[in-house]
């Protein structure tokens, strides 16, 4: 029995929130503490475009729960990113 497509795009929803708040307190340590030197810039070049194309692809598809989710991590990840670069 196939599922609902507001019961899928429900389950995108919680798994878009689940990973962003997990992302969530390194982005706020990051930017009180203005503290990157542990983190790999080369990582976070990396997992920022990662997002950015996963955004494109929500995009694309349609998919709120995939931009919604992406928008905001892509927001928290170039921040941190930036942070990276300015104090690295």
């Amino acid at each position: 029995m196939p599922l609902q497509s507001s019961t899928v795009e429900l389950i995108g929803l919680l798994a878009g929130t689940l990973t962003t708040l997990s992302f969530l307190p390194q982005a706020i340590k990051v930017m009180r503490e203005r503290q990157t030197r542990a983190i790999s810039l080369h990582m976070y070049v990396i997992f920022t475009l990662g997002v950015a194309c996963w955004l494109l692809y929500g995009l694309l598809i349609g998919s709120p729960s995939v931009v919604l989710a992406n928008a905001v991590t892509l927001l928290l990840a170039a921040s941190v990113l930036v942070m990276k670069v300015r104090h690295g």
